[in-house]
């Protein structure tokens, strides 16, 4: 668990920031990756590919046509100042593109540190289809989540000491994670529970690990385009390498 171990040190040496530098970066649109307008592919009958999520093998939760032809992949970390732009940027062009089934939209995770971990255990606890709205709400409050957590540090770093069967429900209540989520639909009772699964959060840290290492994903946010990596972190980028596959 070596991203958890370095994160967790890292964190108590110093006040938790909205650090840029474990995030990536880019400028390439997508090279080569071309091909002919796609067709709509519409949802199956009183469904919507918006409303339809998913989960992959790789802990990844997908949103929209599982069976999209063009597959956008995002590796993200819940404390990532960029990552939360590119939500803020995308979160509605996107959507189009999801909804006419030619465009999926997975996002993993990457664990940066002992608050992400505790987030991303918690944007897991409702339904997979909260999954991707818990983390977006995650990212467009980020700064005022950190804050919390800052005005906090004491009883913080004293939670990622703890034991790890009450580590995260101790994070998560000197962060003040416990009402935010309970205010978007996870009870303080639903988060308790989930937070004291110790083995969810290694399995998370050690599919972050793996995955990152042998997709070479260095930084957040990383994008990949059905497998290809892209050189590219904002969705001015992004979108032309969708339409350059066939998104319309």
């Amino acid at each position: 668990m070596t991203l958890f171990r370095c994160a967790s040190l890292a964190l108590l040496a110093a006040p938790l920031t909205l650090a840029l530098a474990s995030c990536g970066s880019g400028d390439d649109a997508g090279g080569d990756i071309t091909g002919d307008a796609i067709a709509a592919i519409p949802a199956p009958e009183g469904q919507s590919w918006l409303e339809t999520t998913t989960t992959t093998p790789e802990d990844g939760y997908v949103l929209g046509n599982p069976d999209a032809p063009i597959k956008l992949m995002e590796y993200a970390s819940l404390t990532c100042p960029h990552c939360a732009d590119f939500a803020e940027e995308a979160s509605g062009p996107l959507t189009k593109y999801i909804e006419s089934g030619v465009v999926s939209y997975e996002l993993r995770n990457q664990i940066h540190d002992p608050l992400d971990l505790t987030m991303s255990m918690l944007v897991r606890c409702g339904s997979d289809e909260s999954f991707h709205p818990l983390a977006e709400q995650v990212w467009a409050n980020l700064e005022q989540i950190v804050t919390s957590a800052q005005s906090n540090s004491d009883a913080l770093n004293n939670a990622i000491k703890a034991d790890a069967d009450t580590r995260y429900q101790k994070i998560a209540e000197a962060a003040g994670l416990i009402d935010f989520f309970a205010a978007r639909g996870i009870s303080r009772d639903q988060a308790m529970q989930c937070l004291a699964d110790s083995d969810e959060a290694e399995t998370i840290v050690t599919d972050s690990e793996t995955q990152s290492d042998k997709l070479d994903v260095t930084g957040t946010p990383t994008f990949f385009l059905n497998g290809r990596k892209l050189d590219s972190n904002s969705w001015a980028q992004i979108e032309p390498a969708l339409q350059k596959a066939g998104a319309r």
